[in-house]
């Protein structure tokens, strides 16, 4: 730890009652809990290496050594954002006299803010030579950057006379993990988000928890286990662990709930999609977690006229007349008087009236419509040559490539 100058008047007032032989010492000890450090020979053939350590087992070359509480003024592991920050603070009378007014103060300053994580504020009547005052902080850290503790003591000696005397530590918080995220807007106002996960410290994690909760208007779907019979499994297995510079993928459904499936223009504009939840645990257990701001996604754009697929067969049979159900919304502020064409195309032929009229259409209304087709040709298909148009505006929108069907022969041909 370093210790931070400065320039105030406070601050020479430190200086110079530090000069002074004080009767209360101060010590304070960062709390972490043990890591086990193994060391792995590596071993090759019996001439490059001596016999004994060529032929034991390697459970038997591994070394575990246990890290004890470390003082501020040490170097320690660093502090990643998300982790619980745990300081023991010590107040020693190490005079011969009793000390009256105790007061131990610790705060943690950072880039924005300055916060007291004393466990009580309250002055200690008096403190006996030999005995000692204990107080344990503890704080989940939340800023990247520098932090500093501040621990402060005031007390008062025999003579009345009131001395006061601070310490500084100071320490990096650094960035965990690397969050990217990635959307995808389906026709069905569907968003699908992968979110890709990177581990950036030098240790492994165990990756407790990876969830995504949704803004109030979608609900979501996890889509990173795989159902067999009755238990659902994980993709990344049964030991959910990322090691270093490791990066993972996590994939969500986010489908709007139906209050608000109706109502286009809402869902259209909406761009707040929801926040990541992250838990992870390093050596023995040390838990972090992380939660992202409000992910935002670019809204969708869907013009004047929204033509989407309701239902649609994967499969149909060559020169059989299947049927699909199309969904056409208002997504403008104004009123629509409509009319549906259907254009042939060289594979996919309508089956139906063409030019039928289908009213009028308020704003943020939608309209189910059943229509049939066939086609002609074999293969993989496109469904295109809907047209609307808006008989107020005398406005057409062209709608082609809206889905793919496969087209198989109901028959085998008889061999020869």
């Amino acid at each position: 730890m370093q210790v931070k100058g400065q320039s105030s008047a406070a601050d020479r007032m430190d200086v110079n009652q530090a000069k002074q032989e004080h009767l209360l010492a101060l010590k304070v000890m960062r709390l972490t809990k043990p890591t086990l450090f193994t060391n792995m020979p590596v071993t090759c053939e019996d001439r490059d290496l001596p016999v004994e350590s060529a032929t034991c087992p390697f459970e038997s070359q591994t070394v575990p050594v246990m890290r004890k509480m470390h003082s501020h003024h040490s170097p320690y592991r660093n502090i990643f954002l998300g982790e619980t920050f745990s300081s023991y603070i010590s107040v020693h009378n190490d005079s011969s006299q009793v000390v009256k007014d105790i007061l131990v103060k610790a705060d943690l300053q950072t880039s924005s803010q300055r916060l007291n994580l004393s466990a009580s504020n309250s002055a200690v009547s008096e403190l006996k030579p030999e005995s000692c005052i204990d107080d344990v902080i503890h704080h989940e850290v939340k800023e990247i950057g520098t932090h500093i503790l501040v621990c402060a003591v005031s007390y008062t000696t025999q003579t009345g006379e009131k001395l006061y005397f601070r310490k500084f530590f100071k320490f990096q918080v650094l960035k965990p993990l690397d969050v990217k995220t990635k959307f995808y807007n389906a026709e069905t106002d569907e968003v699908f988000l992968e979110a890709q996960i990177q581990n950036i410290t030098t240790s492994p994690m165990f990756m407790e928890k990876v969830s995504l909760e949704p803004s109030m208007m979608y609900n979501v779907t996890e889509l990173n286990a795989v159902s067999s019979a009755d238990e659902s499994e994980s993709t990344f297995g049964k030991m959910s662990y990322l090691q270093p510079l490791d990066t993972r993928q996590y994939l969500y459904c986010l489908k709007p709930k139906p209050e608000f499936a109706e109502k286009a223009g809402v869902i259209k504009g909406v761009t707040v999609i929801g926040k990541l939840d992250i838990v992870w645990k390093t050596n023995l257990g040390e838990r972090g977690r992380l939660q992202t701001s409000q992910l935002q996604r670019m809204a969708p754009g869907y013009g004047d006229v929204r033509l989407s697929l309701e239902f649609i067969p994967d499969t149909v049979n060559l020169e059989e007349p299947f049927d699909i159900t199309c969904k056409i919304t208002n997504c403008s502020e104004r009123t629509m008087d409509l009319v549906l064409e259907m254009c042939n195309t060289r594979s996919v032929h309508w089956c139906g009236v063409s030019g039928r009229q289908l009213g009028k259409l308020s704003p943020s209304a939608s309209l189910s419509i059943p229509l049939r087709l066939l086609s002609s040709v074999q293969g993989l298909q496109s469904i295109s040559g809907l047209r609307l148009t808006d008989t107020f505006l005398k406005r057409t929108y062209e709608y082609d490539d809206i889905a793919q069907v496969c087209v198989v022969c109901p028959y085998t041909s008889p061999e020869s």
